[in-house]
């Protein structure tokens, strides 16, 4: 962290694919701009805070990584929400049955992603699965698995590292809180969009809500510390 004269300034980035854009949505119903916001405004830090959406749409982790020197790297960050997975699962059909990246290298790209964040001064490093997508029916061509069964695959994959680097992030499993939400009798079909994939503005509801403490618990913990 730095300081404006006395008071400590905190960089916050958002580092995700369209799930952290919001497509599909209007841009304040996104969940990533309203816990912008609620951080901004958060009454416990006392700080000044610059909170940045570094997020693009269709992103893959291997993509992310070029873009990260000029997104993440030049600006600098304390704190980093990073999410990725689910263009990464996809199957193009031009690809003949491989996945845009395969579960090994996606892996090792979110490994890359969290050490250059902790290189250039992240010292709160928040780590997400994602969703449950109803593309659970059709098989993707030139494979025998559905999107979802990938999706799942690679959220699995997530775990493993969050496991693995368990006193270096913070770990979040969208994939299970949705599932106690369906659980509890929450269709995922109202979470989501027509799509099947991008989250509602119901979903965007339930990011916040699971999120959102944990997010400003970090921040509170990362202004409070002596570093």
């Amino acid at each position: 962290m730095s300081k404006i004269g006395s008071e400590k300034l905190v960089r916050v980035t958002f580092f995700g694919d369209s799930i952290c854009v919001g497509q599909g949505v209007s841009i304040y119903r996104g969940w990533v701009t309203r816990l912008a916001e609620e951080l901004d405004t958060h009454r416990s830090v006392s700080a000044k805070l610059v909170v940045t959406n570094a997020s693009v749409n269709g992103r893959t982790t291997r993509q992310a990584l070029e873009d990260m020197p000029y997104h993440v790297q030049s600006q600098g960050v304390d704190m980093i929400v990073v999410q990725f997975g689910l263009n990464d699962c996809n199957y193009w059909l031009t690809d003949k049955g491989n996945p845009r990246v395969s579960l090994e290298a996606f892996k090792a790209n979110l490994r890359e992603i969290i050490n250059r964040s902790r290189t250039f001064g992240a010292k709160k490093i928040l780590l997400n699965t994602n969703h449950p997508t109803l593309r659970g029916s059709d098989i993707i061509p030139n494979t025998t698995i559905t999107f979802e069964q990938s999706n799942r695959a690679y959220n699995a994959s997530i775990r493993d590292l969050a496991a693995e680097l368990r006193d270096i992030v913070l770990f979040q499993d969208m994939e299970l809180y949705f599932e106690e939400l369906i659980a509890k009798g929450i269709a995922l079909k109202s979470l989501l969009l027509d799509d099947g994939l991008h989250l509602s503005e119901d979903g965007h509801d339930a990011y916040l809500r699971f999120i959102g403490p944990k997010a400003k618990t970090a921040l509170e913990s990362l202004v409070n510390s002596d570093d």
